[in-house]
């Protein structure tokens, strides 16, 4: 069990002050998680896809988030047995119940960019 899974109970969140939302930026919270999300909500991209859509990440960290993310049920990762071995990452039924927030943070990162001088 990770210890984002350990924060999903309600006795948790209580004691954490009994806000919900510690939940979710447990889950989903950072620099790159989000991102992550947006780039794998209407694909099925390799690794090194992942990498180019998000140059600023290193490769340790891609990896390390996209394994918090599987753990946590969000992401799904499929290995194919090849040589060399071909892994997709895609998004589940869970992380596309993100989709209506993801389009709306879009939407207003949007906003802000034309409103600045």
């Amino acid at each position: 069990m990770t210890k984002n899974k350990a924060l999903h109970t309600e006795e948790n969140d209580i004691n954490l002050g009994g806000c919900s939302m510690t939940s979710v930026m447990n889950v989903i919270g950072g620099k790159w998680k989000v991102i992550i999300l947006f780039h794998l909500r209407d694909n099925t991209l390799r690794f090194g896809e992942l990498k180019k859509r998000i140059p600023k990440i290193t490769q340790k960290m891609l990896t390390q988030q996209l394994r918090e993310l599987e753990a946590d049920g969000l992401v799904s990762r499929e290995v194919y047995a090849e040589v060399p071995p071909k892994v997709e990452y895609s998004s589940t039924g869970l992380s596309d119940e993100l989709r209506p927030i993801l389009d709306m943070l879009c939407e207003w990162g949007q906003r802000q960019r034309r409103q600045k001088p």
